[in-house]
């Protein structure tokens, strides 16, 4: 069996080392899959690295591993793209997450517009924000990736438009003059991409001005009208192709 990748977080893993897995690892690894003394595992922290382990103890309640060896993952994109999606509904958030960190997206910002359609505030945002970030770790041990990256708290659309950013800033328009091929990425932007991702019924007018007012740069995607989760993981395609590490 292939050896299987769990995320330990707030671990500092080092070659040699005995680490006691934490409840979800001692979850997946013990009770789900039912491995024990003597099997390899790996694991990763989020510092770019893979560890190699071997079980040196395990009960129903407890994992311990012992490091073997590390290996650096140069798997990650030279695309830095920072994806500002409007909250859809039901788990098309969920899949929208999960396939864009497959797809190599480096943070992830939950968005409020007008035509959101989903309300989440308090302990449920909370709670929310805490399964997405849990989506994004189970999308990582699963594409390879050793970098998590980030979901960071909900915010308002204009709060996201107005942060300074040096990344090139793109906002999908069904009337755009050109497609993300006509795009150039410069030294300036330093191939770091802000896209940004509407609701199903799409940004209102006002929104499209005020992405206009701070210098988005609307591009097509082609001919037929996308749902918002097709869209974002067709964006993020195109730009990999086109400037990451895809095709």
């Amino acid at each position: 069996m292939k050896a299987p990748r769990i995320y330990q977080p707030s671990q500092d893993i080092a070659v040699g080392q005995s680490i006691a897995l934490d409840d979800d690892g001692v979850a997946h690894i013990g009770r789900v899959l039912r491995m024990g003394e003597g099997e390899h595992l790996k694991l990763f922290n989020g510092d770019g690295n893979d560890y190699l382990a071997q079980i040196t103890q395990a009960s129903k309640k407890s994992l311990t591993v012992e490091v073997l060896s590390s290996q650096v993952r140069e798997n990650e994109s030279p695309l830095n793209i920072h994806l500002g999606q409007v909250i859809s509904r039901g788990d098309r958030m969920d899949f929208t997450i999960q396939k864009s960190v497959e797809l190599g997206v480096s943070t992830i910002t939950p968005l409020f517009s007008d035509r959101c359609g989903v309300k989440l505030t308090g302990e449920r945002l909370a709670k929310k924000t805490a399964q997405w970030q849990k989506i994004v770790i189970s999308a990582c041990e699963q594409s390879g990736r050793s970098y998590v990256p980030i979901v960071r708290p909900a915010m308002q659309l204009h709060d996201w438009c107005a942060e300074s950013t040096a990344a090139i800033k793109l906002n999908l328009h069904p009337r755009a003059s050109h497609g993300i091929n006509g795009l150039t990425l410069t030294p300036d932007n330093n191939n770091r991409v802000r896209l940004l991702i509407g609701p199903e019924g799409g940004l209102s007018a006002e929104e499209i001005a005020m992405t206009e007012q701070y210098q988005f740069t609307d591009v097509l995607l082609g001919p037929r009208v996308l749902r918002t989760e097709t869209a974002s993981l067709t964006a993020i395609t195109a730009l990999q192709v086109n400037f990451g590490d895809i095709g």
